[in-house]
């Protein structure tokens, strides 16, 4: 079976790089999550309230869900691969030449 460059897993670098990049992303949503219930809490009328609960869970749930993705491992493969290049055998020609022949 031959391999191809495509066949290559990310480089380590590469998967750490984008597990950090989304677990910051997570994080920064959850600071928006924790001042919008403090926004909303405070200085909205009742309302408001509710919101402010939703938010809170969010900031709440938010840090366990990121330190999940964050340590789960590496990213599965693409399922968009080509796949490995496998020759045929059976359509093999035989070669032409000279045969070993026992003249007499």
């Amino acid at each position: 079976m031959v391999y191809t460059v495509t066949d290559a897993r990310r480089p380590l670098s590469e998967d750490i790089g984008y597990r950090e990049r989304r677990y910051l992303i997570t994080m920064a949503v959850r600071a928006l999550c924790f001042l919008l219930s403090i926004i909303c809490a405070v200085a909205l009328p009742g309302a408001w309230r509710l919101t402010a609960i939703v938010a809170l869970l969010g900031a709440v749930v938010l840090p366990y869900v990121a330190v999940i993705f964050a340590n789960g491992g590496r990213e599965p493969d693409s399922a968009a691969r080509f796949t490995p290049y496998e020759p045929k055998t059976g359509d093999r020609k035989e070669i032409s030449g000279p045969r070993d022949e026992i003249g007499s």
